[in-house]
């Protein structure tokens, strides 16, 4: 017996030293399982093997911004239907065959909302259970498996939602028990924390005015926050009780127009929009406080300083800020001063809100442009080096009618595939390396 588990031990050292051992990941919600944008599997390919990446299936589908999350084997995305009446719906399929496993749909007008696509969220999983939020504000907790609803409620009526112009967009963050929505409803209710079992109301806080931007879960001073960028304001909230920790106004100039996930290194927190450029709070780390490191802003959308994203959350790599400006300008900060390092225009075509979606993924970074293009990059001061692009997916004109469609939805990054929509499609493209 001894001389068994003697082997067994050296059978296990074997294996965890052995850099061939691969690392397979799911992808259950908005930006990936840390909600960083990091995507840590191994066993991934370095180039393209060919200038068009041929699907391992595909499956029709109708349109929708929201990207696909994958778990236990399973693939959720939300989409729009407007025959033989104005629905959404969530369908869940098998992650290695694309075959529907169940499907739920709703009458859902969209009543004072710009851009009618579809659905924005993406699909959370947590604990056997998927959380739906739709454009109007309908919220469901489903079996992720079977797909038999748990709880729903219907936030635009409970919570008189003073409704974004583009609907609902901010995707769900879970915290232990809770569920932290963005949905600036009326009475003190722009964020709601919901017990995710039951959908009952844990706790609601804040005035302001919804944005798109998804809250995220950090430390500060030894102590979890959520952040939240509203409409109005950069907030600190406590997760559990949703008092506020501290606030620090960043009010819109003309629109309410924040989609970008707040980004967060070394006790630095960034944010951008599309009109009021960019804004870096330091936050200090004995306490709950948050002063403003620098914030820049151009005179116009086509004349900017720093960032002016809209629908793209950038990156955030040591003291340097990766993302894509306004018109498509590939750039680099410096995140000690705010500085434009460089700026590339190769990496998506210039147009008004041309988008990147960026992934990091150890030394290399992935962007999926709104072309429905993958590139596999390197980052750094130095500048952007492009190392292979490949044709993933056609641009469709539902999310956008110009410049002959776009892909603005986030794919998906799991068990080493690739998953991405448009608004006719949802397609699965294996991404691993064979030796």
């Amino acid at each position: 017996m001894k001389q068994h588990w003697s082997f067994l031990f050296a059978i296990c050292l074997i294996i965890s030293q052995d850099r061939s051992v691969t690392r397979a990941d799911d992808w259950p919600q908005w930006r990936g399982p840390q909600r960083d944008g990091v995507w840590r599997e191994t066993g991934i390919i370095k180039r393209f093997p060919q200038p068009r990446l041929e699907p391992r299936w595909r499956v029709t589908i109708g349109a929708g911004y929201s990207g696909p999350t994958i778990a236990d084997g399973r693939v959720y995305i939300t989409d729009r239907l407007e025959e033989p009446s104005q629905a959404e719906r969530v369908l869940c399929l098998d992650r290695k065959s694309g075959s529907l496993i169940w499907s739920h749909s709703y009458d859902c007008p969209y009543v004072n909302v710009s851009y009618t696509a579809g659905p924005r969220t993406a699909v959370t999983i947590n604990d056997g259970k998927a959380y739906s939020l739709g454009t109007m504000g309908n919220l469901i907790c489903f079996d992720a498996a079977r797909g038999t609803i748990q709880w729903q409620r219907d936030l635009n009526t409970e919570y008189e939602i003073r409704m974004p112009i583009w609907g609902i967009a901010a995707a769900p963050l879970i915290v232990d028990q809770l569920l932290i929505l963005q949905i600036g409803g009326s009475n003190g209710a722009c964020v709601v924390a919901i017990n995710k079992q039951t959908g009952e109301e844990i706790w609601r806080s804040l005035q302001d005015q919804a944005s798109y931007s998804a809250p995220v879960l950090i430390q500060q001073a030894g102590r979890e926050l959520v952040i939240c960028y509203t409409g109005d304001n950069v907030v600190g909230l406590d997760p559990q009780s949703g008092k506020v920790r501290w606030i620090y106004p960043f009010p819109p100039t003309r629109l309410v127009i924040g989609a970008a996930t707040p980004i967060w290194n070394n006790n630095r927190l960034f944010l951008t929009n599309f009109y009021d450029g960019s804004l870096m709070l330091q936050l200090n780390s004995q306490s709950l406080d948050a002063d403003e490191l620098w914030k820049f802003c151009g005179p116009d959308e086509k004349h900017t300083e720093a960032l002016h994203s809209i629908i793209s959350t950038p990156l955030f790599i040591g003291d340097y800020i990766y993302g894509v400006d306004s018109y498509g300008e590939l750039r680099c900060l410096d995140a000690r001063t705010g500085e434009r390092i460089w700026e590339d225009r190769t990496a998506t075509p210039r147009a008004r809100w041309s988008n990147i979606h960026f992934v990091k993924h150890e030394e290399q970074v992935w962007m999926f442009n709104e072309r429905g293009e993958l590139i596999i990059s390197e980052l750094s001061p130095q500048g952007f080096f492009e190392i292979s692009r490949a044709h993933l997916i056609d641009p469709t004109l539902a999310q956008l009618g110009q410049r002959d469609g776009v892909c603005w939805s986030h794919p998906a990054f799991a068990q080493r595939h690739v998953f991405a929509r448009n608004d006719r499609e949802l397609i699965c493209v294996s991404l691993e390396k064979h030796n």
